[in-house]
């Protein structure tokens, strides 16, 4: 069984922030895949579905992001999980927006969510780190993540939910090449590539 962690502010208000990007593709993944309604334990919200044949639990921990480890070592030892079967779907201003990495550990980048379940349960979970971009000085940085995305960035949003649910499979089956490779494919198709990627990717 997997624990699929998606972090984010609860309320209205932060809806369409950038830092709430791992709601977002949580919300989509429930409805895509015909998950159970969302119900409230380990102090968030759960829903409950398999894809590609793995039973996961989607978690949106409700605690503020600053506290988000306490729902998910809730639920964490409420399932008897380790590490390896957590996966935690976040913003990343670290990466260009539009831009996906997967990871196991490693540092936190000033993430205060990705903070607080390191500090909880451990750091060598899985990442999904979905780019929203630098705002170029740390200052402006709580602003930025806090902010609703700009009309401009929704296609590429919308493009990055709809393709990270349709190839969760893969993800959820610990194929995070494939999964970052069709993910990439799918932005691509759609036109969100700079140049630097088509040189990075042999021009295709």
């Amino acid at each position: 069984m997997r624990l699929l962690v998606g972090l984010g502010n609860p309320g209205a208000k932060y809806q369409g922030n950038r830092h709430n990007i791992g709601f977002m593709v949580l919300d989509e993944m429930a409805r895509r895949h015909g998950f159970s309604p969302w119900r409230r334990r380990f102090q968030g919200e759960t829903a409950d579905g398999t894809v590609g044949g793995e039973r996961v639990t989607l978690l949106k921990p409700l605690t503020y992001m600053n506290d988000s480890g306490r729902a998910v070592q809730d639920a964490a030892s409420f399932f008897k999980l380790g590490l390896p079967d957590i996966i935690v779907v976040h913003d990343e201003i670290e990466l260009p927006a539009a831009k996906l990495r997967v990871k196991v550990g490693g540092g936190i980048a000033g993430h205060n969510g990705l903070r607080s379940i390191s500090a909880h349960v451990g750091n060598d979970y899985r990442r999904v780190r979905i780019g929203v971009g630098h705002p170029g000085a740390k200052e402006l940085v709580h602003g930025h993540v806090l902010n609703d995305f700009a009309k401009s960035e929704r296609p590429w949003v919308e493009a990055m939910i709809e393709a990270i649910t349709e190839h969760a499979g893969l993800l959820l089956a610990d194929r995070d090449s494939a999964f970052q490779n069709k993910v990439h494919l799918a932005l691509q198709a759609k036109g969100f590539l700079d140049k630097a990627d088509k040189a990075e990717n042999g021009g295709k």
